[in-house]
């Protein structure tokens, strides 16, 4: 642009009044000393600014984020004469920013070199330019805008049979954004009547505003961006709206359409996908509750093979004395139903032995049975161990953990040694035995479990509460059902029952020759008082086949502790004799024990030399036949 001859830019003089009219924005600058010279009133307007505070600022304070930009341009004028950027920024504020469209000429003015920036706000250009299309549309090309249309019409009409049977909604938008067919799936889908769509702009009537009913501009959506950029749009995460003001999740194909190489619009292909993203969460959600019951599984599983490793040899209750008659008959009464037992007794009497076999009677069998030594767990590990801990609760706690009533939750806690739990830490206990719920450490979510409560101890509980060592209420609840474990120096007669079925267990386990009970040793042993009661007996038998020689066992009996009982050596016998005349029952469980031994040994392996058959002395077809009588799998022995 030339500058005025009779009127030079510089600060001292005015502009002429037809350019400090002008509704285009104009400024003057000193490209050198980086000096606004002067400028119009619409360019003042654009800067919300007067004229005093433009003049006294720098032409690059103007463009302080874009001055790398308005280096160039001002080089490139200088260079050419001339020259236009469409990228540069005014600075409003400090968080402000307007972008604009320059057009620059260089001039000399007395020997100085100016800059005229002649200014348009680049969004008002946009809407010009629209504006300027839709007028040369209606004005002068009515037969192109019917040309457009028609080119809908024949999309439409040629895929018509294609448009009705198909199950995705299908619609036509050109480049105004109008509706301009829609097919009868999307309709349905929408809840609109084809009258109500067509020639509407599909963007306001069911796409205004995203899932959380935060506006959704037009210019930011992609099916608009197709008729603008001529690219295909997949989208797979917004929502359309229907009529009744209800949403639904689409997943969108958005495709341009051109006519004689010109974008005239697109054609929008959606279904709902109401039905995949709610299969997607409830695959989510089973997946949680899978991920959490593998991780519950494990976590019995540890303890159920840690309970493996600890449980006694014998593996069912043993003995024919009236004490162990009335232990069964209590086991059978109390079984079937949820109420908390109490076994009491000394140690080493069987009480965890007592406390499966309730477990095993009852309608919780299926589920576990998980123990809990009180006397062993740590004072500040109680509710971790107990109840369980989330990640990050304490240092240490890397992963989210059950405790042991979690774990146990539709089936059976035993309380092993209740008694010697502190007495701060009962009436936690006591609370979740009340009310079957907890939390875990570091949780806030409170946890509802079905545990059934058998407790055992060998101390006198009662004395305890009466010297204040244990809650009366603690007490209360879960004494409902006592049981007492008899020592086995009242039940003297499962004696030779006992030792014979403990010999076997321990040759097995030692992987030594089966060996034989002599009347002497089980004279001396009825006559000891047994103050270990059967762990003691256990270790015994154990300690005299490790020591035995030539497959000749020999009981040591401790010195002291006899009873002072006379028993004459033809009762001995007798009792001895006893053993052997087994009930059909007995000789049936005691053949099946004995090849489930077998099969153990073998891991599983029937036939052959080295099968179970083999080990047992029998056909291998006898064997099968056993087998398949009793429904046994061979095969679940071979992990053993």
């Amino acid at each position: 642009m030339p500058a005025y001859p009779d009127m030079p830019f510089c600060p001292e003089t005015t502009w002429p009044s037809a350019v400090d009219s002008s509704h285009t924005a104009m400024m003057c600058c000193d490209p050198l000393d980086d000096r606004v010279l002067d400028c119009n009133r619409a360019m003042l307007a654009m800067l919300k600014r007067s004229r005093t505070e433009v003049l006294a600022r720098s032409c690059s304070s103007l463009f302080g984020h874009d001055l790398p930009r308005m280096i160039s341009l001002t080089q490139a004028c200088m260079d050419k004469g001339h020259y236009y950027s469409g990228d540069l920024s005014l600075t409003l504020g400090e968080k402000q920013h307007l972008a604009v469209e320059i057009f620059a000429s260089h001039f000399m003015d007395q020997g100085h070199s100016r800059l005229l920036l002649v200014m348009f706000d680049a969004s008002e250009v946009l809407r010009q330019r629209e504006q300027a299309e839709r007028h040369w549309l209606q004005r002068g090309g009515l037969l192109e805008w019917k040309r457009i249309e028609g080119a809908f019409k024949e999309i439409e009409r040629d895929n018509q049979l294609i448009l009705s049977a198909a199950g995705e909604g299908i619609y036509g938008v050109n480049a105004e954004g109008d509706t301009t067919f829609v097919n009868p799936a999307a309709l349905k889908m929408l809840g609109w009547e084809e009258g109500q769509l067509i020639g509407r702009d599909a963007h306001s009537v069911f796409h205004h505003t995203h899932q959380d009913g935060s506006h959704y501009p037009s210019q930011s959506c992609p099916i608009y961006a197709a008729f603008n950029d001529g690219i295909v749009h997949v989208v797979d995460n917004e929502v359309f709206w229907r009529q009744d003001g209800s949403h639904f999740p689409v997943e969108y194909t958005s495709t341009p359409i051109r006519d004689e190489g010109r974008l005239v619009g697109a054609v929008v292909m959606f279904r709902d996908v109401s039905e995949r993203r709610e299969a997607e969460k409830r695959l989510r959600l089973a997946l949680a509750e899978v991920e959490s019951l593998k991780e519950r599984l494990e976590m019995e599983n540890a303890y159920l093979q840690e309970e493996i490793r600890a449980e006694n040899n014998y593996q069912q209750i043993i003995g024919r004395s009236q004490p162990i008659k009335h232990c069964i008959s209590q086991i059978r009464l109390v079984a079937p139903t949820d109420a908390p037992v109490l076994i009491t007794g000394e140690s080493g009497t069987g009480k965890e032995l007592i406390a499966r076999a309730i477990h095993q009677s009852s309608t919780r069998s299926q589920r576990p049975l998980i123990r809990v030594n009180c006397a062993a767990i740590p004072r500040d590990l109680f509710e971790s161990e107990f109840f369980g801990h989330v990640r990050g609760a304490f240092t240490g706690a890397t992963a989210d953990r059950p405790g042991r009533f979690e774990l146990a939750d539709g089936g059976t806690i035993f309380l092993d040694e209740v008694g010697e739990l502190p007495f701060d830490l009962q009436g936690k206990l006591l609370r979740v035995l009340q009310d079957q719920q907890f939390e875990r450490v570091g949780d806030t979510r409170t946890r509802s479990v079905d545990v059934r409560i058998i407790a055992a101890t060998n101390r006198q509980l009662r004395r305890d509460v009466e010297e204040r060592l244990f809650r009366e209420d603690l007490y209360f609840r879960l004494n409902v059902f006592p049981i007492e474990s008899s020592p086995l120096r009242h039940r003297v007669e499962d004696i030779p029952l006992l030792a014979t079925h403990l010999i076997e267990q321990a040759c097995k386990k030692l992987k030594k020759p089966a060996m034989a009970l002599s009347l002497a040793d089980l004279k001396k042993m009825q006559s000891y008082s047994w103050p270990g009661n059967i762990r003691e007996l256990e270790n015994i038998i154990e300690r005299a086949i490790i020591v035995s020689a030539a497959g000749k066992l020999h009981i040591e009996i401790p010195v002291g502790g006899s009873q002072g009982i006379d028993r004459s050596e033809t009762a001995v016998k007798a009792e001895l004799v006893s053993r052997l005349v087994l009930t059909d029952q007995e000789r049936r469980m005691g053949e099946r024990e004995n090849i489930f031994n077998a099969l153990r040994q073998t891991k599983g392996k029937v036939a052959g030399r080295e099968g179970a058959a083999a080990l047992l002395g029998m056909k291998p077809a006898s064997l099968y036949s056993r087998l398949r009588r009793w429904h046994i799998d061979a095969r679940t022995f071979k992990s053993h």
